[in-house]
């Protein structure tokens, strides 16, 4: 059983990365640009210290394929987008608990950026495997399939003591 069960958890590395690497070449078809990749692949990095930062393109190329998959339009990054993200994970962090996304869209809203959505989550180590559960939640999958959208901003931060350790904050406007 051991074996038949490292045999499926093989096939299952081998065709996860060869999956988003498609969606990501189909991005870079559609007009987006993806920076030459050294070492590990972004998505895959441990972000569970205090000097580790997602990589917003490599997520913002991600989200986007998916989208695209979906028949939505690609996003670019947001500066003001990426610093809202920020605080907010950072925030998140020093409380040592998940925000509420209505409060953080309210707070978007009445700083300019009306009409934006959140994920905020926590416990992912890997922009893979926090891609892969919004994907898999009906409430965060909805936030990345939102229609009309094309802004986005993503952070992380880390809490050492916490039982979450990293921090997550996409937020997506129009």
């Amino acid at each position: 059983m051991l074996n038949l069960r490292r045999g499926a958890m093989e096939r299952r590395r081998l065709t996860c990365p060869a999956l988003i690497a498609g969606a990501l070449a189909l991005v870079g078809a559609a007009g987006c640009t993806e920076p030459a990749r050294t070492g590990q692949p972004a998505f895959y990095r441990d972000l569970g210290s205090a000097t580790a930062r997602v990589d917003a393109n490599e997520a913002r190329a991600m989200i986007s394929a998916y989208r695209l998959n979906a028949g939505l339009n690609t996003l670019s990054l947001d500066p003001a987008l990426v610093a809202a993200a920020q605080q907010e994970a950072s925030a998140m962090a020093t409380a040592d608990k998940p925000a509420q996304a209505e409060a953080v869209k309210a707070r978007l809203a009445r700083g300019g950026q009306p009409g934006a959505e959140a994920n905020l989550s926590a416990g992912y180590r890997r922009l893979a495997e926090a891609f892969s559960g919004w994907r898999d939640s009906p409430q965060h999958d909805r936030v990345m399939k939102t229609p009309g959208v094309t802004r986005m901003g993503i952070a992380t931060a880390y809490a050492p003591g916490s039982k979450y350790q990293v921090y997550w904050a996409l937020i997506l406007a129009p």
